[in-house]
């Protein structure tokens, strides 16, 4: 384990907030998820009329695959994917019943991680630069946790992995969490959590994430709280969203108890691909001290703690989350350019 290397390619200047990126279906075992694409735009050059054309014939372009966390979507991307456009086409999913992907016929981490490994396969399969190479791999939490089975599994779709406070097997569960996952074990109590859901309206649930998923609430934009009430005024119109959320969440708490080869940190410590741990020393839905934790134990790792920040660093600090995946990717390039029988 060693501490993040923070890349200094100049990243596009901060302006007026983007809009979710476009997307389209993209068919998975079992049916079809959302997918979401940020297109690749080149080295910054500093004119603001550049184009991709302009960038230099061998300026880096690859892949990369966003997997987003319990109760979130694509959109939670938007802003860390634009900034490592510089080196990505990007695309991000809806996992099975969250965003506009519609649910699975039954919700489990494994069903999940078929829809990335189906989706990873799709995005290296598209025509143009890139085509047939590995991916690299971003999840957060929940994403997170699916990721790491992912490049555990299939290490030769998976060029880097990064992990955004993953939501790695825990047995004290955070205060935030203790009564909610208790409940949601119970048989019978996920229809009733999805009723209560119901019950609670956009405006107040997004404040109440806010709270708990940010270190200081107060530095996301008005227009993302608003976008995230719009997509939660969404979300509410479909029959399935309260199960996506509570089932979810039971199927992750389920996957905590398996033991033996399916154990997620024997996942993890079976990783061969280079990774990035990242997490903000504010998370108060997985604890911040499982950050070296996981980051010890995968094979071949770096870490980068940020202060002050949340559980969603991708959208609290974007800049120095994109500064750490450029740097890991940057690292793996050079590397892999260096002739056999040199150091």
């Amino acid at each position: 384990m060693t501490d993040a290397r923070l890349s200094a390619t100049p990243l596009p200047r901060p302006g007026a907030l983007i809009p979710p990126w476009s997307g389209d279906m993209v068919p998975v075992t079992g049916g079809e998820v959302f997918v979401r694409y940020t297109p690749w735009v080149g080295p910054v050059t500093g004119r603001d009329d550049a184009t991709p054309d302009d960038s230099p014939a061998d300026a880096p372009r690859e892949r990369a695959l966003y997997v987003h966390g319990l109760g979130g979507a694509s959109t939670n991307w938007t802003d860390l994917a634009a900034l490592l456009a510089v080196r990505f086409d990007g695309y991000a999913l809806d996992l099975p019943g969250f965003g506009q992907s519609a649910p699975p016929r039954r919700y489990s981490i494994h069903r999940h991680v078929q829809a990335v490994v189906d989706v990873l396969e799709w995005v290296a399969a598209q025509p143009g630069v890139g085509q047939g190479a590995p991916v690299h791999l971003v999840g957060n939490s929940l994403g997170g946790l699916v990721s790491v089975w992912v490049a555990a599994r299939r290490p030769d779709l998976v060029a880097t992995l990064t992990l955004i406070s993953a939501a790695m097997p825990v047995y004290r569960v955070p205060a935030a969490f203790d009564r909610a996952i208790t409940l949601v074990m119970l048989p019978g109590v996920p229809a009733l959590a999805e009723r209560r859901l119901a019950g609670v309206s956009p405006e107040e649930r997004v404040r109440g994430l806010l709270q708990m998923c940010f270190g200081d609430p107060t530095r996301i934009p008005d227009e993302r709280a608003d976008e995230a009430i719009e997509e939660m005024r969404q979300r509410d119109e479909q029959p399935w969203a309260g199960q996506a959320l509570t089932r979810s969440l039971r199927g992750l708490m389920t996957s905590y108890l398996r033991v033996g080869r399916a154990n997620a940190w024997r996942m993890a410590r079976s990783v061969r691909v280079p990774a990035l741990v990242i997490w903000g020393d504010q998370d108060r839905l997985v604890d911040p001290r499982l950050a070296p934790r996981l980051a010890a134990v995968l094979p071949d790792a770096r870490l980068q703690v940020q202060e002050g920040v949340g559980h969603l660093a991708m959208l609290e600090a974007p800049e120095p989350t994109a500064r750490a995946v450029l740097a890991l990717a940057e690292d793996v390039g050079a590397a892999a350019e260096v002739p056999a029988g040199r150091v």
